[in-house]
């Protein structure tokens, strides 16, 4: 038994579905437990809370393994993904989807656990997560896509918990849309001169000088919305506080993209987590409407 090759296999396996950089998984998971709280009156129960952080993680583990695949002879001329491992031919085509359909089955498990519309929704989440990794090729803001993508545990969690989608479920999904169209859209300004050379869709490319503009307008837009939903629920104060400081940050993320630095860029892009966990619905939640 080879030890070392055993290692290395495993080692692009975590590669492929991102266990080395949790900042996806964690995008992906505030919005959904923003939905959590507020779907449950800031009372959830261990079994929806358990299925639905290690849900998202399952999900985007698979969702990085789709898109690997359709991005496996694009990602060799990116500096930014050159070393992944389909890109670097470690591992081959169809591992990759192997890998993607047994976590994609593990997470349907877990729904298994939830009511029916939650499992019925299920199967429209897992769509449009494979759909995404493909929009670029021909939706010149494939970052809308990702922003639904993204945020459809938002939906999953009211159906989970209420049985129904209320107004408030769709504000959060709004907004969601609203954060991933600025968040990714940093991330496509890194990528911008390799997108451009290589023919794929970029919301960067597609506002050019607007760009910056457009993020800190998405998210405004981000913040109205879960103003929006905070006030039809008559959330307490800590949650507008937390409202606040997010809004701080974003004011922060301008000048870091201001100039358009790779650098910059990706950091601001990475530090959207912080503005995840700061809007806390929890703080917030104790005087929910009955």
């Amino acid at each position: 038994m080879d030890l070392a090759l055993i290692a290395k296999r495993l080692d692009a396996y975590e590669r492929l579905v991102r266990l080395d950089k949790p900042i996806g998984a964690l995008l992906l998971l505030w919005p959904t437990l923003w939905a959590v709280w507020l779907a449950s009156g800031g009372q959830p129960s261990l079994k929806i809370v358990v299925v639905f952080v290690l849900g998202t993680f399952l999900m985007r583990s698979a969702g990085c393994a789709i898109n690997d695949y359709a991005d496996r002879d694009f990602d060799p001329h990116v500096k930014r993904t050159r070393g992944r491992p389909l890109a670097a031919r470690e591992i081959a085509p169809g591992e990759a989807l192997a890998v993607a359909a047994v976590l994609a089955l593990a997470a349907f498990g877990l729904t298994l656990l939830l009511n029916g519309m939650a499992i019925a929704l299920s199967f429209l989440g897992l769509a449009i997560a494979a759909a995404y990794p493909f929009a670029k090729r021909f939706f010149v803001l494939p970052q809308l896509v990702l922003g639904v993508a993204f945020g459809f545990g938002i939906p999953m969690a009211y159906a989970a918990v209420q049985e129904a989608l209320p107004l408030e479920c769709w504000l959060l999904l709004a907004a969601n849309v609203c954060y991933s169209f600025a968040y990714d859209t940093e991330y496509a300004m890194v990528d911008r001169d390799d997108d451009a050379r290589l023919g794929i869709h970029t919301s960067a490319l597609f506002l050019g000088n607007r760009d910056v503009a457009a993020v800190m307008a998405s998210y405004a837009g981000m913040l109205a919305l879960l103003a929006a939903a905070g006030v039809r629920l008559e959330l307490a104060w800590p949650y507008y506080a937390g409202l606040a400081v997010a809004a701080g940050m974003m004011l922060y993320h301008w000048r870091w993209i201001r100039d358009r630095s790779r650098e910059g860029c990706f950091r601001a892009f990475r530090h959207n987590n912080w503005v995840g966990g700061a809007i806390s619905p929890r703080s917030g939640s104790g005087r929910m409407r009955s």
